[in-house]
């Protein structure tokens, strides 16, 4: 990973004290220090209004809303504190449709519960060391979901 994590304002947003303490520890853990916590959306939205926060872990199930439509709500309204800062998804159901719905929702990353530090900094680490695109359409916000080649496919690279 190419940025210090010191310098990285992490918002970790579950429903669950254990989760909640164990990905701020794990943050910390490599480096983090400001790791912020929010029990609610209604916490989550305080903190995305006050704090300049660089990226948000968010569980998929919070109790009376769940994770996927507080960050369709993110995404797409007008006085979102917060539309574009990167969400990497926390759940334990990882049926292709919950992935598909947190994608779809503007979802950065999915982490599957239980998680690893592994796995977490690896998140991280593609946020950090490719920053997404984000796009605004009628039907989606979030990040660009268009491939990229790496190498352009021109006539003398084909085979024959």
């Amino acid at each position: 990973m190419t940025a210090p994590l010191e310098k990285i304002c992490f918002l970790v947003v579950d429903d669950n004290a254990h989760v909640l303490n164990l990905v701020k520890a794990v943050l910390r853990g490599f480096g983090a220090l400001q790791v912020f916590d929010a029990r609610t959306p209604a916490q989550a939205l305080e903190h995305l209004r006050h704090k300049e926060i660089d990226i948000v872990f968010l569980d998929y199930m919070l109790g009376e809303t769940d994770g996927v439509e507080f960050l369709r709500r993110l995404r797409t309204d007008p006085k979102s504190p917060a539309p574009f800062v990167p969400v990497i998804m926390l759940t334990a159901h990882t049926e292709r449709s919950r992935v598909e719905a947190a994608r779809d929702a503007g979802a950065n990353a999915f982490c599957s519960k239980p998680i690893t530090a592994a796995e977490i900094l690896r998140k991280v680490a593609i946020i950090v060391d490719r920053p997404p695109n984000f796009v605004r359409s009628g039907s989606y916000t979030g990040p660009d979901r268009r491939r990229r080649e790496k190498t352009p496919r021109t006539p003398e690279r084909r085979r024959p």
